[in-house]
């Protein structure tokens, strides 16, 4: 379904810089994860025309059994995937070890992809692990949503969104957001208020 759709891409020039094997963040809520993909489509369709050096993209996912069912459909597109949650509580252990893991990742060159709602929500408020791993790595986080025309959606704590086949969708990118170092937290607002500006950009699209 996600590849018989006919995607729409807004905001190619937040996305353009980070393109060519920049380091960034890439956040969105966790209703639209099945779609996102579509996006790195896009970008790696740009990416062999201008003939460009890429980074890997690199998935943050549950480690539970729907995080892992995740993992498996994001590597089917060329994705990487990361296991663990930067801000999960009562998990100290397996935050930390994923916060190492995303550090090295976007020390490297590449890219991390993160919803800051998920595993398990609640919907729509950003954890604060988003801001403080772009804080200690020095890196913007790139605001993102999709939506699409025709669709299911789950009865998930998220409302998840399933695309049916052939339809309209569209990807939706904002301004990168810049986390100083110091009172990084204070950055978390602007994050989630960006997200929820880029869905509701991406519903608006769809029904024009």
């Amino acid at each position: 379904a996600l590849r018989s759709t006919r995607w729409t891409l807004h905001g190619a020039d937040a996305l353009g810089p980070y393109l060519h094997a920049t380091p960034a963040i890439f956040a969105f809520w966790h209703e639209v994860l099945p779609l996102m993909p579509a996006l790195w489509t896009h970008a790696l369709h740009s990416r062999a025309a201008a003939k460009a050096p890429r980074g890997r993209m690199h998935v943050l996912v549950s480690r539970h059994q729907d995080g892992r069912l995740i993992g498996r459909m994001m590597q089917g597109f060329g994705l990487d995937t990361v296991h663990g949650s930067t801000a999960k509580r009562g998990d100290q252990k397996g935050g930390a070890s994923s916060l190492r893991a995303l550090l090295a990742i976007l020390a490297s060159g590449g890219q991390v992809v993160i919803t800051p709602d998920g595993p398990r929500g609640p919907r729509r408020q950003a954890a604060p692990g988003v801001a403080h791993l772009a804080a200690l790595a020095d890196v913007p986080v790139i605001p993102c949503a999709a939506q699409v025309r025709r669709r299911r959606i789950l009865p998930t704590w998220d409302r998840m969104v399933l695309p049916l086949p052939w339809g309209r969708g569209v990807l939706v990118c904002r301004p990168p957001v810049q986390v100083p170092r110091r009172n990084w937290d204070a950055a978390l607002a602007a994050i989630a208020a960006s997200m929820t500006e880029a869905a509701t950009q991406a519903d608006a699209l769809c029904k024009a």
